[in-house]
């Protein structure tokens, strides 16, 4: 009898196997059909039947052999590329290529021959490498191929990504904080309104209307005075007595008397983030990148928000 998991497993290898290989000697057995014998000259071809116009005849005559053998080899290429990679089922190919292989042999090439050209500035300040052209070049590339999806070909950001181009840095925009959010990421945690105990929509909208009177936006003045009692019973753990939030050594929680929104600060956009939290994270770059384009990287970050 097979563990359940060796019959799963042999079964999807022989799912594949059987109709690969069945394909292929298919397609060999339908050539030998239909291809026909070498035409006898000193018989008459046959017709398919179908006449035009009079005396245009369809003659039963066969494919060329040139075309037949390109079909031939066709067949013997697919055999010989299933012997000598993996295409049949957990069968590994006699070369022993992977995917995963292959990568690994184009990363340590592009190391190889990139590698000094990194190495070559990670001991300079990113202070002072931001004011080498050539370096934040460099940087700009590494941006390019790795944060765009997130933050934009411009690095403006958009809703639930930073724009790094301003000075606002949630976890800290000095150089030694932009490398260590690149290196390790960064989990943000915006709690429910549950969580929080705002059990009822109108204690949330009393906070939103309290959040807007901060950052001077239009809001509800009676609302905003209730919701201020709430915001300083709950909301001042993260954010301060003030709204002003706290810097990279504390929670980490964005100043709300800017009118700077991750999230956006319409009156729907701030009661979902109040309603429904947020849990933002910046994916750690370090494990895969280096040290040495972890520096150059930050380099351009920092730069993006230094530009004389």
């Amino acid at each position: 009898m097979f563990e359940s998991g060796v019959f799963t497993s042999q079964f999807w290898d022989w799912f594949i196997i059987i109709p690969t290989l069945g394909g292929i000697l298919g397609c060999f057995a339908l050539i030998l059909w239909l291809g026909g014998d070498r035409p006898d000259p000193d018989k008459k071809v046959e017709t398919m039947g179908h006449v035009w116009d009079g005396d245009l005849a369809e003659y039963n005559n066969p494919l060329p052999k040139w075309w037949l053998n390109l079909f031939y080899i066709s067949l013997v290429s697919a055999i010989t590329y299933l012997l000598l990679y993996p295409g049949l089922g957990s069968y590994t190919g006699l070369l022993g290529w992977t995917a995963v292989k292959q990568y690994q042999q184009e990363v340590d090439a592009a190391e190889t021959r990139y590698g000094p050209i990194y190495a070559r500035y990670s001991k300079e300040p990113i202070a002072e490498l931001a004011k080498n052209p050539e370096a934040v070049q460099l940087g700009h590339r590494l941006y390019m191929t790795y944060c765009t999806i997130c933050h934009g070909s411009d690095a403006k950001g958009m809703k639930g990504f930073p724009n790094l181009h301003d000075d606002d840095w949630l976890w800290g925009g000095k150089p030694e904080r932009i490398e260590e959010t690149i290196k390790n990421g960064r989990q943000a945690n915006m709690p429910t309104a549950a969580q929080n105990g705002l059990k009822s929509e109108a204690e949330i909208k009393n906070v939103m209307n309290y959040v807007r009177s901060l950052s001077g936006a239009k809001h509800d003045k009676a609302a905003a005075a209730e919701g201020e009692k709430t915001f300083k019973r709950v909301c001042f753990v993260c954010h301060g007595m003030t709204g002003e939030g706290h810097g990279p050594a504390a929670y980490n929680a964005p100043n709300l008397t800017d009118k700077t929104w991750l999230y956006g600060g319409s009156r729907r956009l701030i009661t979902e983030t109040i309603t429904n939290g947020h849990k933002g994270k910046m994916p750690a770059h370090g494990e895969f990148l280096g040290d040495a384009k972890v520096h150059l990287l930050a380099t351009y970050v920092y730069s993006l928000s230094h530009q004389k």
